[in-house]
């Protein structure tokens, strides 16, 4: 999709407004600082093409977390994902996606991420699992992913799927305008480490809405006041992914696409995108 021209679409409040943020990201620069191109800042009508295509997002992760249960297999989320999907107008972003071959990730146990949904993948009781939606509607893109835990799960896993989602919202509070995606690495790592658990680096979030997947990437490890800035209308995900065992995984080579723990011990995964606004961050969807 190609970026609009700013000129043909902003009121001149908008523009006025964008100038003055224009201009302190140029002052940043001059410092030193890694900054974003002017395209990664989204317009207050991008922003609102992004906020439907949410809307649908979060909807179908309710819709699963509505339906989903023990002897479910993950071909069946899928197929629900897919359905929600299309009746609400809207497109399942990983469908076809460089190749991928469903409407939804579904990442069981050690699986990390990027888990291809299957008819031969049965839930279990004592299962976790994380179930990642992304959504294309009139051309803009949201991204969010939820942990479910199947039936009764051990203390082990249940600590798991908690802290990282502990690791998730201190990352949303960590990101703050005019800050840096450091400062959001940082809180996530420190966070997972402290409860004795890894922190994945080779994925991370990214921006997206106006692609599935733009600049920065967004790591969860990192030090304060480094990477990028952080500016206000600029839209990504934060989605750390925490490991209970080593941080070290592989790819499938059978498929070329699940991420799995190295050891064989579990993962978790939870998924916010996130907009920079004047005055902090709003979770768009999550």
């Amino acid at each position: 999709m190609k970026f609009f021209k700013l000129k043909e679409r902003l009121t001149p409040e908008e523009k006025a407004k964008r100038d003055v943020i224009l201009q302190k990201v140029k002052d940043y620069r001059a410092r030193g600082c890694r900054v974003p191109s002017p395209k990664l800042i989204k317009t207050e009508a991008q922003i609102e093409g992004i906020r439907r295509s949410a809307e649908v997002n979060t909807g179908v992760l309710d819709m699963v977390a509505s339906q989903i249960h023990a002897g479910m297999t993950t071909a069946e989320i899928d197929k629900l994902v897919y359905d929600y999907t299309v009746g609400h107008g809207a497109v399942p972003a990983p469908l076809n996606y460089e190749g991928f071959p469903k409407s939804v990730c579904t990442s069981v146990n050690e699986e990390v991420c990027h888990g291809i949904p299957s008819e031969k993948v049965v839930l279990r009781e004592g299962d976790i699992v994380n179930v990642d939606v992304s959504t294309i509607l009139d051309g803009y893109y949201s991204d969010a992913s939820r942990m479910f835990m199947i039936g009764e799960v051990s203390p082990e896993k249940k600590r798991l799927v908690e802290t990282a989602r502990q690791c998730l919202e201190v990352g949303f509070r960590a990101a703050r305008p005019w800050g840096f995606l450091g400062d959001i690495g940082a809180a996530v790592q420190e966070c997972a480490e402290k409860h004795g658990y890894s922190v994945v680096r080779e994925y991370g979030g990214h921006g997206v809405g106006l692609e599935f997947h733009e600049d920065p990437f967004v790591s969860h490890v990192g030090r304060r006041g480094t990477d990028m800035l952080l500016v206000p209308g600029m839209v990504f995900t934060i989605e750390p992914m925490i490991n209970m065992g080593k941080r070290k995984i592989y790819v499938d080579a059978g498929n070329g696409w699940t991420v799995l723990t190295d050891d064989g011990k579990p993962s978790a995964q939870w998924e916010y995108t996130v907009l920079i606004t004047d005055s902090g961050a709003e979770i768009i969807t999550g």
